[in-house]
């Protein structure tokens, strides 16, 4: 190794931005998921004051985080922390709905504690929900090392800034991409390997809408591509497999794939009365 590279790396080393290490984070995210959802962990907290030291103790955490690392968050360090604590029964509740549409969703699914434990699809959710709530209290890295955490463990990659509504239920899992600036509304059910995608990976267009919209109440299965800012899945649509889309599609739609004898893709659109 030349001299001359060592000297490289060591300026990288000096004047790398720090942050929290990736290990703190998740230790972080998992100590809200369990105070939360006690399915989750095999710790039980015994009384109220157990409660208020967890809540405390995620607290502290992420208040360490943002006064050791200013770079993450522009806002006060304390005040994030604790709006952030404030929030959890909040958060709970949000989980809580989309639990229940996994629940109802899911024929397999034999009681919620199963989901709790087991399911990828509600670790990949609330970590999205965890990691979408510091987003929006203007923290950096911290909330893309949580979904990115999960991202590993399920293989479901979900951006933190993405906007999704309640009730949302994702069944298997694998393979499921939502993008940055995807809006997905109430209601939504998603099947593995579904994209939510932009049709332009242009660094100028960073700041813009890229990925699509899916309005309430539509279903879409199993590796289906759905790509583009402008592209709206109407309510109470149903999007069969293996489609790729990049128009709007109306409300009440069913869209699914026809195999001909050429075996060209062809999608169908009908009308539900």
């Amino acid at each position: 190794m030349t001299e001359e590279f060592k000297h490289y790396l060591l300026q990288r080393h000096v004047h790398c931005p720090e942050c929290p290490s990736n290990e703190n984070v998740v230790h972080f995210f998992e100590d809200t998921l369990s105070l939360l959802f006690p399915n989750f962990s095999d710790e039980k907290l015994d009384s109220a004051e157990d409660i208020s030291q967890r809540v405390e103790k995620i607290s502290s955490q992420l208040a360490n985080f943002l006064v050791h690392f200013p770079n993450l968050c522009t806002e006060s360090a304390e005040e994030t922390a604790i709006e952030f604590s404030c929030n959890l029964e909040e958060l709970e509740k949000e989980i809580q709905k989309d639990i229940d549409a996994i629940y109802v969703g899911d024929p397999a699914a034999k009681s919620k504690e199963e989901i709790v434990r087991s399911y990828p699809g509600f670790y990949a959710i609330a970590s999205y929900r965890i990691a979408h709530r510091l987003h929006n209290l203007g923290i950096k890295i911290v909330p893309r090392i949580i979904t990115e955490h999960a991202h590993h463990k399920t293989g479901i990659d979900i951006h933190p800034a993405a906007t999704i509504g309640e009730s949302f239920c994702i069944d298997h899992g694998t393979g499921v991409v939502i993008g940055e600036t995807t809006v997905i509304k109430h209601h939504v059910k998603l099947y593995q390997g579904v994209t939510l995608g932009a049709l332009s990976v242009n660094k100028a267009d960073a700041n813009v809408k890229r990925h699509p919209t899916i309005e309430p109440h539509v279903v879409i299965y199993a590796n289906t591509t759905i790509l583009g800012g402008e592209t709206i899945i109407g309510a109470h649509s149903v999007i069969g497999g293996n489609v790729w889309i990049t128009k709007s599609v109306d409300p009440h739609s069913t869209v699914y794939y026809i195999a001909g004898d050429n075996q060209v893709s062809k999608v169908k659109e009908e009308l539900n009365d």
